[in-house]
């Protein structure tokens, strides 16, 4: 395994080996594995820092522009992906599943709109993220500027968690 322990999951770490075995620059990889559902920013910058010795200043800014460039996508056309998916039974299935799952986390955002949705974006843990934001963010009805914005400074303030931590991993292996 290329990062071993670094990465948040086997999902990240093995998207990680292949990205590398195919022969792409550690910044591209980067950029691409904090675009990813599941990964995202809280997966690339320990592998930036960490695995790559990316600079932190560089690490933070690729990966929150990696996680935010699907966003505005996400925003425009979440809603017909899962109307889509949804005339095939098993899409059907997962639209369900996936819908009450972000509404039973999602109380917060519905409560409390933006400072529901920075934190539900920005504390990093499992299932929270940017793409999970952007379903919330659409299932309560959140303005596409509004849920952009507010996934924007939830992002930052993962990457602001994030970051330190990883610089302390990185101090911890040298």
């Amino acid at each position: 395994l290329l990062c071993g322990s670094l990465s948040a999951s086997a999902f990240a770490d093995n998207t990680v080996t292949w990205l590398y075995a195919k022969g792409l620059s550690p910044k591209l990889i980067v950029l691409i594995i904090s675009m990813l559902p599941l990964i995202e920013l809280r997966g690339s910058i320990p592998v930036a820092i960490i695995f790559f010795k990316i600079p932190w200043p560089e690490a933070l800014l690729l990966s929150v522009m990696g996680n935010m460039a699907p966003i505005p996508l996400l925003l425009l056309f979440i809603e017909w992906f899962f109307k889509t998916i949804s005339l095939v039974p098993l899409g059907a299935k997962f639209t369900q599943w996936m819908f009450a799952r972000t509404r039973r986390k999602g109380k917060a955002i519905q409560k409390y709109e933006a400072i529901g949705l920075v934190s539900f974006v920005g504390i990093p843990l499992p299932g929270t993220g940017g793409w999970t934001g952007a379903l919330a963010a659409r299932i309560f009805g959140i303005g596409f500027w509004k849920s952009f914005f507010y996934i924007l400074l939830g992002v930052f303030l993962a990457s602001l968690i994030v970051t330190p931590l990883s610089v302390m991993g990185l101090m911890a292996v040298n």
